[in-house]
């Protein structure tokens, strides 16, 4: 009597998701996906086992393990951003301005989340911004962040070369706000991203708001390492609510030789006497500007809820 087969899930990757509604990529075909029951806590990048329940249609049974995964959160909720990331890019712009809030907490997210961090200064072609903007991301440089000048509008084919040899070979996430020039990015190193941005809007169901979910274009390989680019909506606010104070301050790579040398082992390095971070404030070693932010942090993540 012959045993019977048993046959496994199939694998895929989530390239999009919207509501409970994901998009998964598997074998050369799309398939529209729910998960089962109410609980949805898939992220786009997540490697899932999936059946098939008609021809491009299928249900996501399991996530295979995480190496990483970036979120954001504030008091009330946490949105996943994307799973097995392995680099996160803030674009940035000469103009209009941008919020070093806004990267400092997406570079505290990478650092807690064990996640590559790189900065990209775009459009330098706006010569009478450059300075400025140069010195302000030197803050970031000077941390050990590497930024990168580009100008998707004067300079294309120098821009692609240096995304390209940035992105090869890893999972990377482009985070930034709106009008840093990120969807033009994306268009110069994947020329059909608009086209697939409008398939999988329609496969999803989300109508005209092509821009309000994340999705994720995989590239070609390099070296035999699988390449992939995701896209994130533009947004203001990065909340940070799930790290604690001993996670936050292990975030900040600048406090690092520091921690520790306090007088207090607890020390908040607020106002504590005898604080090493707070004196190297004093010295220039650390930036009033980032320990403020630090600040900022500890006292969003001690917030609850009030009922």
């Amino acid at each position: 009597m012959a045993k019977k087969e048993i046959v496994a899930n199939a694998l895929g990757t989530v390239i999009a998701a919207h509501g409970r509604h994901y998009l998964v990529q598997a074998d050369g075909i799309k398939l529209h996906c729910v998960t089962r029951g109410k609980k949805s806590d898939v992220a786009v990048g997540d490697i899932v086992e999936y059946q098939l329940t008609s021809k491009n249609q299928g249900v996501i049974e399991a996530i295979t393990p995480r190496q990483t995964l970036l979120y954001r959160s504030d008091q009330y909720k946490s949105k996943m951003l994307a799973a097995n990331l392995t680099q996160l890019v803030v674009v940035v712009a000469t103009e209009p301005s941008f919020s070093d809030d806004l990267i400092s907490r997406a570079l505290v997210a990478s650092e807690s989340s064990g996640i590559k961090a790189h900065i990209i200064l775009n459009k330098i072609d706006v010569t009478t911004s450059l300075p400025k903007a140069r010195e302000r991301v030197g803050l970031y440089a000077s941390l050990g962040y590497p930024v990168h000048e580009v100008s998707v509008t004067g300079m294309p084919d120098t821009t692609r070369v240096t995304l390209m040899n940035l992105l090869q070979g890893q999972s990377t996430i482009l985070i930034g706000q709106s009008g840093m020039g990120k969807s033009s990015l994306i268009n110069l190193i994947i020329p059909d991203a608009e086209i697939a941005t409008r398939e999988i809007s329609a496969a999803l169901d989300t109508g005209k708001h092509t821009t309000t979910f994340t999705r994720l274009f995989q590239m070609d390989a390099y070296q035999g390492q699988p390449t992939s680019v995701i896209d994130s909506p533009g947004f203001q606010e990065f909340g940070l609510h799930h790290l604690s104070e001993g996670m936050l301050e292990r975030a900040f790579p600048e406090f690092l030789p520091y921690l520790g040398n306090c007088k207090f082992y607890n020390c908040h390095h607020h106002a504590e006497p005898n604080c090493a971070v707070t004196a190297a404030i004093k010295t220039g070693e650390i930036s009033a500007m980032r320990h403020d932010l630090f600040k900022q942090l500890v006292h969003e993540a001690a917030q609850t809820i009030g009922y």
